[in-house]
């Protein structure tokens, strides 16, 4: 019954699904594999928009505490949205500040491919200054804004509705004198009463804006509530045609992505985000989640982006790196755990077709892999599997014996790792190694000059290994070189974390630590009723994981 003269479809590379294509251009894929009735859906839909990307991490995001970066890591951050296929870079609100002046100027002046924008307030100062430092960039955007909302007007403006709609025409006659693209914002404009929102809309189209955006300032909003403030500027202002509906949401009550979304089913032709969601109080629409949820949903939504998704993954972990600001594991689309799978059921799954528990591919978003996490809830079939994976071929008695001991291990950690599984099978295979490195003895010290010394001793083989090392930055340094010293291994740090107990209680410190040697990662675990035991204990651990690589190497994998 379908037209199938119009769709070309075939396998690109690493993908399971049937991928569309209507005139040569690639529109989005069906998730189900083998059915085809969302991916026809998607190519026979009438209208396929694409949805401009406004990024305002360097403005809105920056914002929350403890979000601020300096000129340099703005500039940086600024030449990853160009990389990331964003359409607008908001960078920043050049009247609040010399730094955010200069910043916002240079973004203008260096980098092109993407508007560049900066704030202003609905007054003369703020739209001039927004100019002067945008007056170089080659799509330069002015976006001024002014509360509309009852109590805005009364606790905060002491405005009439005529002086808002007054002061918001003046202001983008002003910002239009000095560039073509104008963005206008009722501020609050989720509580504002409808009627009063067209009039103001209306009013800022005539005079020469060209976005029209609806934030959702407080995060009050729901999608249908959202969806039918777009749906009533569709159907009631009579210049809307003329600019592009903007949706700005916050995340107050945790729906900034599904009122997005909702405002783009509604009309919306722009969604104002920013990476991992950081903005003030509760933060943005998280700019990775609406992306994807679109095109994962392309058979929904009928929406696509710029957006090179591939970068979105490292873009995330760059504005980490930048502000500090850690996102939890569990964070949709970008955070550690978003294509991890420990259920042994799942991984089963897994293992025999990827789509039954994956919607999205880890690749399409910046991922290496899929991570197969091995832990207590695994089973036997992603532990053989990962066995397999280090070179190890294991038979099925093996594998009851190993998944006994891997079990008995699973219960004691989080998490297990590579070496921890190449540990048990060499264990299994050769027995238990009498010439590991364990901790005998030590002794710390901590002077008022802040010198950090440690004594160390180790036991090989029976014997005793003694060194010693002082450094100022802290007894884990000191103690991992002389870790170092003693075993003769070079590592480089990569991360060290530490589970201290509850304070009062006589619980147990767990550091697990992960370090680099010969171009491979090694990891560590640790657990003591102080931390610098633990943390011993966890260097320790990863030269007897570097050992048994080093061993494996030499005599080739049983």
């Amino acid at each position: 019954k379908m037209n199938r003269s119009i769709i070309d479809h075939h396998f690109d590379a690493g993908l399971s699904q049937p991928v569309v294509r209507l005139s040569k251009k690639r529109i989005g894929y069906d998730n189900i594999a083998g059915n085809w009735n969302l991916a026809v859906k998607a190519v026979l839909m009438s209208d396929m928009r694409t949805i401009k990307i406004f990024d305002t991490t360097l403005r809105d995001g920056e914002q929350s505490p403890g979000a601020s970066m300096d000129f340099h890591q703005k500039m940086e951050f600024a030449a990853a949205l160009i990389d990331l296929g964003v359409d607008v870079i908001e960078a920043g609100f050049p009247i609040a500040s010399p730094g955010d002046f200069e910043s916002v100027r240079e973004i203008a002046k260096s980098f092109r491919g993407a508007e560049i924008c900066g704030l202003a307030r609905c007054n003369d100062q703020d739209i001039d200054r927004a100019w002067e430092a945008l007056k170089h960039a080659g799509d330069p955007r002015i976006h001024v804004f002014l509360a509309t909302s009852a109590i805005h007007r009364e606790f905060k403006l002491h405005m009439s509705p005529d002086e808002i709609i007054e002061r918001a025409v003046d202001s983008v006659r002003r910002a239009k004198s000095y560039c073509d693209s104008v963005e206008f914002s009722p501020e609050d404009a989720a509580r504002t009463e409808i009627d009063f929102l067209c009039r103001v809309v209306e009013a800022v189209i005539a005079a020469g804006a060209t976005t029209v955006n609806i934030p959702d300032t407080v995060g009050y909003a729901t999608p249908r509530h959202m969806g039918s403030v777009i749906e009533s500027l569709v159907n009631r202002v009579p210049n809307i045609d003329n600019a592009v509906i903007s949706a700005h949401c916050h995340d107050d009550l945790g729906m900034a992505v599904a009122n997005s979304l909702a405002a783009v089913q509604s009309g919306a032709g722009q969604i104002e985000c920013t990476i991992n969601g950081i903005g003030e109080r509760a933060g943005n629409c998280s700019l990775e989640e609406v992306v994807m949820a679109m095109r994962t949903r392309i058979d929904f939504y009928g929406c696509e982006t710029r957006i090179v998704t591939e970068k979105l993954v490292p873009t995330s972990r760059l504005l980490t790196r930048l502000t500090g600001m850690q996102i939890q594991r569990n964070k949709a689309i970008v955070g550690r755990n978003a294509f991890a799978h420990e259920a042994g059921i799942h991984q089963d799954g897994m293992l025999k077709e990827r789509t039954t528990y994956e919607i999205m591919r880890p690749e399409d978003v910046g991922f290496a892999k899929t991570d197969l996490v091995l832990g207590k809830h695994s089973g036997r079939a992603a532990l053989s599997d990962r066995a397999r994976q280090l070179g190890y071929e294991i038979v099925q008695d093996q594998l009851k014996e190993l998944f006994v001991s891997f079990k008995k291990l699973a219960d004691e950690r989080k998490e297990i790792y590579d070496d921890d599984v190449v540990a048990l099978i060499e264990k299994q295979i050769h027995g238990s190694a009498e010439d590991e490195w364990h901790v005998d003895d030590f002794k710390f010290t901590a002077g008022h000059d802040h010198t950090n010394s440690i004594r160390l001793t180790l036991r090989k083989s029976g014997q005793l290994h003694r060194g010693e090392a002082d450094d100022a930055s802290g007894p884990f340094n000191a103690a991992f070189i002389a870790v170092q010293q003693i075993t003769g291994m070079a590592m480089q740090y990569k991360s060290l974390e530490i589970q201290n107990p509850v304070p009062g209680s006589a619980g147990t410190t767990i550091v697990d630590v992960e370090v680099e040697h010969g171009g491979e990662s090694f990891r560590g675990h640790g657990a003591a009723r102080n931390s610098l035991t633990a943390a011993l204990n966890a260097f320790v651990g990863v030269a007897n994981r570097i050992l048994i690589r080093q061993k494996v190497s030499a005599n080739g994998v049983s």
